[in-house]
């Protein structure tokens, strides 16, 4: 319908800000800005019209005509009162719709030139239809928001212009400015009906959400109120009852301390289960103890706390530092940890080979592990397995049981404080197991890096993630760790220390520290090098250093006795000085046999604490050929003997001994300290040479040891830890050692040193051992039968398929006596073969 034209007429303008006024409408206004109040005094002196527009933006303090919109609504001023702050409280009432023509040129106020707009009637059936349908929105609107009184709606009610009935239900919605211009900017009123029906329609669905949502935060609090009121009860007849604040305050407790810590959402839910659990329980509740240890255990823990890792940042020459400044020597041990080091500062993460240090004890393999924590910064925890028969020392009890507790791998966490440790199973080779379970079955998932992220403890119930835990282990022998335990580690075989490491490892670490201990200074006591290596020798002899800290630490002790007696004194130990403060000497340093003895061999053998020297005897005496061996020997010793018995038969007659022996004699072979289990492969030609040297009544050169192991027809067969028995073999101050020719790829591992004083002979027939073992040789003799001939050699050859342990190649057609004159075929320490 077209828009009627009215005359423009010239009047003031207020702006309103947030407020729109409608045609009909009556309305205080307060009105403070300058130029709106100069607009009011124009309009009262003239005839007491002015148009009122609103702004667009509410927030602009000085609009220009942009920032007002053009169709507005002329009004009367029906009162104007000024207030004592400084703004004019005026009474308006709406007259009519008109639009801005042209804003006019005044400093004062804002004048425009202005026409009144007409609406367009449009009656009928249908205007009257939406006039009710409009009614009824508004009446369910009222009765929804509450903020309308029913006055509104019986005034409304009885409005039957349609243009004045949308214009009064309008000015009671709480519609934003920009709804409520277009509102006022419709001129058709069917048109402006059915807009207001649709924003009805909206507010009403707006009102039910926020009704809807009202009643869900009410019905919260109203729990909330109720159960804080319920607590405070609790608390004062607690109080009253002199219980305290009792389980409530306890689980308000706990719920504080949860709020501080950053816990993973699993953790959060079982710990809320458990306070609520708690909360519900009477005070002398057993299970209440059950259920709050549990929950300290579960903030105790730390789920998400580390500390701060150098991983990134490792400077693997510092680390070198560190393990230099804490051990001297263990080079192989030393480049494999930073190897192992360099490899994760790659990969940036720990996921990777767990180092298993192995070697007898003493040797620094605590002390490493230690070492390794230092240089990435990380806390070290040590749990030692020795002697851990119980599954549930490492998965932890079901909390069924009384008393249950996490595992050690937990406590040690919680130990630790991070969950990134560097955590020592110490002596994992020590662990049983029985009918309470195999702890190392256990230890499978923890050492495993593609299970341990998740590892299941039985006390806690939740998973615990390991996979940033660096794992170290240690043992002193592999022989005892399961092989599916042993398959996820990386072993590290640590040796034991030469005399020359065991002096400097005296005199830079062990006696430094032993005088802080004991509250001595350098002044006050000294030890001279001499003095240190006469403590070696004469005092320990063992692999590691753990003695000889016992011994220098009884020299301080007794020092530290004078001192204080005489508090001027200062003491300088000698070598000389050692039996007046250790007493005699424990031990004979130099030849293992001051003379050469007949049935006497010294063989070497390898043992958890390293290698050492084992003495076999033979005695032969007239009987009927019965065989003894003692000293408790084990099975495969047991077996070793009874096959240099019968090499010793087969080999009888050329070796010149009667080839009846076995039946004429008696022969008791026996192992000295008897009280020690013995076993293992590698006694074998120990024991034949003694049993030939017996039997022929040569003596056994002194100088001489040896290891390996004997086939009955005289073959020398290899064995496993020649380092540790060529250290004892150089305490013992042994000069010749025989070993298997198969073992000379292992001399380079013998330190330098040793290899220097020693003589290493490979042997690879049992042959050339009596040949380098007796002071003379048993084939010089001639048989009691007379001279041997040449088809006697012949067949003896070929009977036993090898003489002198040398090749038909090199023996050639020469006479046996000649060929046992040979020159021997030696080792150097590079395992070249030379002359000796």
């Amino acid at each position: 319908m077209a828009q009627t034209k009215m005359k423009a007429r010239r009047m003031p303008l207020l702006p309103l800000r947030g407020l729109l006024v409608y045609p009909g409408m009556v309305l205080h206004l307060d009105v403070g800005r300058e130029k709106s109040v100069n607009a009011l005094e124009k309009s009262m002196l003239d005839d007491s019209i002015i148009l009122l527009c609103s702004q667009s933006e509410m927030n602009i303090e000085d609009p220009t005509p942009e920032d007002i919109y053009r169709v507005g609504t002329i009004a009367r001023v029906r009162q104007m009162l000024k207030l004592p702050n400084g703004t004019i409280r005026v009474l308006v009432e709406g007259l009519t719709r008109a639009e801005v023509v042209e804003y006019l040129a005044n400093d004062q106020f804002y004048e425009v030139t202005a026409r009144e707009l007409a609406e367009s009637e449009s009656a009928g059936s249908e205007t009257s239809a939406l006039m009710r349908t409009v009614l009824s929105q508004f009446e369910s609107y009222i009765h929804m928001s509450k903020k309308v009184s029913p006055e509104t709606m019986a005034a409304v009610s009885d409005i039957e212009e349609p243009g004045r009935f949308a214009d009064a239900v309008s000015s009671h919605l709480p519609l934003k400015i920009k709804d409520k211009q277009d509102l006022l900017e419709t001129l058709d009123v069917f048109e402006r009906l059915e807009k207001l029906l649709a924003l009805l329609n909206n507010e009403r669905e707006v009102m039910e959400l926020e009704r809807k949502i009202n009643q869900r935060v009410k019905k919260q609090m109203e729990k909330t109120q109720k159960e804080y009121y319920l607590r405070e009860q609790m608390k004062a007849i607690q109080k009253e009852l002199g219980d305290k604040e009792g389980r409530l305050g306890e689980a308000d407790e706990l719920r504080e301390q949860m709020s501080k810590l950053d816990l993973p959402d699993y953790v959060q839910e079982k710990l809320k289960k458990e306070i609520e659990r708690l909360e519900k329980m009477p005070p002398a509740s057993a299970e209440g103890t059950v259920v709050r240890n549990y929950i300290d255990w579960l903030l105790a823990l730390p789920w998400n706390r580390s500390s701060e890792d150098r991983l990134e940042e490792l400077d693997i020459g510092r680390a070198e530092e560190i393990l230099n400044e804490d051990h001297y020597g263990l080079d192989k041990p030393k480049e494999r940890v930073l190897e192992y080091l360099a490899v994760q500062k790659l990969v940036r993460k720990l996921k990777g080979p767990i180092l298993c240090l192995v070697g007898p004890p003493g040797v620094g393999k605590t002390s490493i592990a230690r070492s390794i924590a230092r240089a990435l910064g990380r806390k070290f925890v040590r749990l030692s397995l020795g002697g851990v028969r119980d599954e549930a020392e490492i998965r932890g009890h079901r909390r069924t049981y009384v008393g249950a507790m996490p595992g050690r791998i937990v406590q040690s966490l919680k130990t630790a404080g991070t969950n990134n440790p560097v955590l020592l199973l110490d002596e994992i080779d020590k662990m049983a197991m029985d009918f309470r379970g195999d702890p190392a079955s256990a230890l499978l998932e923890v050492l495993d890096p593609e299970q341990n992220g998740t590892f299941s403890d039985h006390y806690i119930e939740i998973p615990v993630d390991l996979s940033n835990v660096m794992f170290l282990t240690t043992a002193n022998s592999v022989h005892q760790i399961p092989r599916p335990l042993l398959d996820r580690m990386e072993v590290l075989h640590i040796s034991g220390y030469t005399e020359i490491e065991k002096l400097e490892i005296a005199k830079r670490y062990l006696l430094p520290k032993l005088l802080r201990d004991h509250g001595l200074t350098q002044e006050q006591l000294q030890v001279s090098d001499e003095a240190l290596q006469g403590v070696v020798r004469y005092y320990t002899r063992e692999a590691g250093v753990r003695n000889l800290e016992q011994q220098v630490a009884s020299l301080c002790r007794k020092a530290a006795k004078r001192i204080v007696t005489d508090p001027e004194l200062k003491l300088r130990i000698e070598a000389d000085d050692l039996p007046e403060y250790l007493g005699p000497a424990k031990y004979r340093y130099g030849l293992a046999e001051e003379r050469d003895q007949i049935g006497a061999v010294t063989g070497l053998a390898w043992t958890e604490v390293g290698g050492d020297t084992l003495g076999v005897e033979v005695s032969v005496v007239p009987g009927k050929g019965k065989l003894t061996l003692t000293g408790k020997l084990g099975d495969v010793m047991k077996e070793s003997a009874q096959a240099a018995f019968s090499y010793t038969r087969s080999r009888a007659e050329f070796l010149r001994i009667d080839p009846l022996f076995h039946e004429k004699n008696d022969i008791h072979i026996h192992v000295p300290e008897g009280a020690i289990p013995k076993d293992g492969p590698s006694a074998g030609i120990t024991m034949a040479t003694a049993l030939i040297s017996a039997l022929t009544n040569i003596p056994v050169s002194r100088e001489v040891a040896m290891t390996g192991e004997i086939t009955l027809r005289g073959r020398v067969l290899p064995i496993g830890g020649l380092k540790e028995k060529a250290l004892a073999a150089h305490r013992a101050g042994i000069r010749k050692v025989l070993i298997p020719k198969d073992n000379a790829k292992d001399l380079p591992e013998i330190p330098e040193s040793v290899r220097n004083e020693l003589t290493f002979v490979t042997v690879s027939h049992m042959d050339e051992v009596l040949r380098h073992a007796l002071v003379s040789s048993p084939f010089d003799a001639p048989p009691a039968g007379g001279a041997r001939g040449e088809k006697d050699e012949r067949e003896l050859e070929e009977a036993h398929g090898y003489m002198g342990g040398l090749d038909k190649r090199d023996i050639g057609d020469k006479p046996l006596g000649e060929r046992l004159h040979m020159p021997d075929i030696g080792c150097t320490p590079d395992g070249e073969g030379r002359e000796t």
